[in-house]
């Protein structure tokens, strides 16, 4: 009997996980989904939950450092990494925290710096416009901070003239990372190479 339920399991997690990669959001979640501040997507939005557990805490300083990297997949689309830090500012606020409370660094390796090529760069490589930007953008206007490896910036043979300017260079990932983390940043990988 569990040789015959695994399988069936597997199955159906597969085909979940599938729709969810296509981008197709279950009817359910659609008609409860929010949006508390970025809805430039549907994934960026948030399930209500009532009465959760660890609401917002005025105590506390809510500033997470986000650990963002991985392959283009898809040039024409917003890179789902950049979809999780506007997913992670709306989840604060939906928990309550005021924006004014609320300080995110989103940290560049890898080949995702490909997601931040400037506009003329993109197109010279993808021959589309770069769909990063716009949320780059939006994000910054909401005071989130973007930096980016310089290892991996100069593994993929690019400068700083490269890149969108909201993005800035740092000498790398780790060195960005350990001062954060000195700075009081919780780390959180949204990456899911």
């Amino acid at each position: 009997m569990k040789r015959f339920f695994y399988p069936l399991f597997l199955l159906i997690i597969l085909n979940y996980s599938g729709a969810m990669a296509q981008g197709q959001m279950p009817d359910y979640i659609k008609e409860k989904i929010t949006y508390p501040v970025f809805d430039f997507h549907p994934w960026v939005g948030v399930m209500p939950v009532s009465n959760g557990a660890l609401p917002y805490d005025s105590t506390l300083d809510y500033k997470v450092a986000l650990d963002l990297y991985g392959k283009m997949k898809d040039s024409t689309a917003i890179h789902p990494t950049i979809l999780e830090v506007a997913r992670t500012y709306n989840l604060n606020i939906a928990n309550g925290v005021p924006a004014e409370k609320i300080q995110i660094v989103a940290v560049i390796h890898g080949g995702l710096v490909q997601a931040i090529l400037s506009e003329e760069e993109y197109q010279k490589k993808y021959q589309t416009t770069n769909p990063n930007i716009a949320a780059i953008k939006a994000l910054e206007g909401a005071g989130v901070k973007f930096y980016v490896c310089g290892q991996s910036m100069a593994f993929y043979k690019l400068g700083s003239e490269n890149i969108t300017p909201m993005v800035k260079m740092a000498i790398s990932a780790k060195t960005t990372f350990i001062t954060l983390d000195q700075m009081g940043y919780s780390y959180l990988n949204v990456s899911d190479d």
